[in-house]
């Protein structure tokens, strides 16, 4: 099928239309490309990307590949419909053409239309892009600049060694960890996917950019994740000091990914305000590593607000990661006219 043209201010002769499954390798190339200066690595999953564009995580997103005069994919950016009032943007130029700036402008004015029908669609007035570039990208930082948005917050991009026979402390006296249970046929209990959520929206209720998730997004955003695993929800529970015999009330939860070689990706930690302090994330974090050990892999990712005033890079240093790279939020404001 000859490449559709769509309504997108690229140089002569270039056209756009959505990515197709032939497009993969071209994908995975673009991306690893924007990723290897920055991160010190150009490896990517090709499973990943072939769920964006053709997958479970395709049916949140809007899609555009830019083609050169040549036939060429030179360009991919992606609108993803995070939640009602947020909107994430990926943008992947191939920057040894002349007209990598053209095509950048081109594409985030797409992404700013794009998003205003997806306001426009959940009902609301407007929405917020959300984009992420390394800090140290100064060319997509200032495609960025140009676009409309503009920097909010810092994150650190951290890993941790795990030893094959590591064992980390147990929980305090009076903090238990699980799994989320699960029926004989394999599914998830309902109620602790209910109290995972719960635990997450409450603990982050105070944090930077804090937005409501519905539970049914939240469950399916999380499921479609390539390296999805059940085996990797995890809930904490507190005993009530001032009341011994009652039940351990829920106390924080923690959503980790298996990434490619097996190790292991904390998607989400949170710890419910009225048990913090109590070794929670701690207790949590120990888990994951102690899976990680008995799966025989050898490492745990994490990404952490550098800004946040609860200091929560100072508990994962003190646990042994370290900062890998940095990446920024860049946001823009766009009412739906």
């Amino acid at each position: 099928m000859p490449p559709s043209t769509t309504a997108v201010s690229l140089p002569a002769h270039w056209t756009s239309r959505p990515p197709e499954l032939d497009d993969l390798p071209a994908l995975v190339a673009l991306r690893s490309a924007d990723k290897e200066p920055y991160t010190g690595s150009g490896s990517v999953d090709a499973s990943r990307v072939e769920s964006e564009i053709a997958g479970l995580r395709s049916w949140t997103r809007r899609q555009l590949v830019a083609v050169d005069p040549e036939g060429v994919v030179r360009a991919w950016v992606a609108v993803h419909d995070r939640a009602a009032g947020r909107t994430m943007v990926h943008l992947y130029v191939d920057r040894s053409v002349e007209q990598a700036a053209q095509v950048a402008a081109a594409l985030y004015a797409w992404t700013a239309d794009r998003a205003r029908g997806i306001a426009r669609m959940r009902g609301l007035h407007a929405t917020q892009l959300d984009a992420s570039p390394f800090a140290d990208d100064t060319v997509q930082r200032q495609w960025l600049a140009d676009a409309g948005y503009r920097k909010v917050r810092t994150w650190l991009q951290m890993s941790r060694p795990v030893e094959t026979d590591e064992k980390p402390p147990e929980p305090r006296p009076g903090v238990t960890v699980r799994r989320v249970r699960r029926h004989d046929n394999g599914l998830p209990v309902a109620a602790d996917l209910w109290t995972v959520h719960q635990m997450l929206e409450e603990s982050f209720a105070d944090h930077f950019n804090s937005y409501r998730e519905s539970f049914p997004e939240f469950v399916q955003r999380l499921r479609e994740e390539p390296g999805h695993d059940w085996d990797q929800w995890w809930l904490a529970f507190v005993d009530d000091p001032d009341r011994p015999d009652a039940e351990p009330r829920a106390a924080g939860a923690l959503v980790a990914t298996v990434l490619p070689g097996g190790s292991s990706y904390v998607e989400y930690i949170g710890v419910n305000r009225h048990a913090r302090g109590r070794g929670v994330a701690k207790a949590l974090l120990g888990a994951v590593i102690r899976d990680v050990a008995e799966r025989g892999q050898d490492s745990v990712g994490l990404e952490v607000d550098a800004d946040s005033p609860t200091g929560a890079d100072g508990l994962y240093r003190a646990m042994g990661w370290t900062t890998d790279f940095v990446t920024e939020s860049w946001h823009r404001d766009v009412d739906v006219t």
